[in-house]
């Protein structure tokens, strides 16, 4: 089973969009804290992809990265790269998501590396992210370099609902 990491512009995202709500929608039904709530149709799924996106990486002003597994993209990570005028040497990681079907296989380290070294390339010396709290994510970005910044407690809604959770900031040097 090949894996690979690969960039994806505006015509692989809508190429790739059937890949991607998958990857998205699957993963908030799993308790993957993303920004959405559960459920998340397929539909709804496609419209981020499709819409803000496409848009922002047509701009310039996103990359997205794909992870391919024997062909199938089963997880992303943007890296935002448009910052107000007095951070042009900041970037931001975003929506990092590994399907469910396929965690605990290096996918993600290796959508973070390619990410950082992304914005080494664009000349940006500090990255940022957040997370939440206790999430299975937050070991993985430490072991590639991520410190914590802080934590803000009852930042957002679990994706059922039921509960809020605290969410911490991190950051990197490169």
């Amino acid at each position: 089973m090949e894996m690979q990491i690969i960039e994806l512009d505006g015509l692989a995202i809508e190429k790739r969009l059937g890949e991607l709500s998958r990857v998205l929608a699957d993963s908030v039904a799993d308790g993957a804290a993303i920004s959405f709530m559960a459920p998340m149709p397929y539909e709804d799924a496609a419209r981020f992809w499709s819409g803000d996106v496409r848009r922002e990486v047509a701009a310039g002003r996103r990359v997205l990265f794909g992870a391919e597994r024997d062909g199938e993209i089963v997880g992303t990570v943007q890296l935002l790269t448009a910052m107000p005028p007095n951070q042009p040497h900041r970037c931001e990681i975003a929506k990092m998501i590994v399907h469910p079907q396929a965690r605990r296989l290096g996918i993600g380290r290796a959508l973070m590396n390619e990410a950082l070294d992304r914005a080494r390339e664009l000349g940006k010396t500090l990255v940022t992210l957040d997370t939440r709290t206790g999430d299975a994510a937050e070991p993985l970005y430490a072991s590639v370099g991520f410190e914590v910044a802080g934590v803000i407690p009852d930042f957002a809604w679990d994706p059922d609902g039921k509960a809020l959770h605290a969410t911490t900031y991190m950051f990197r040097r490169i």
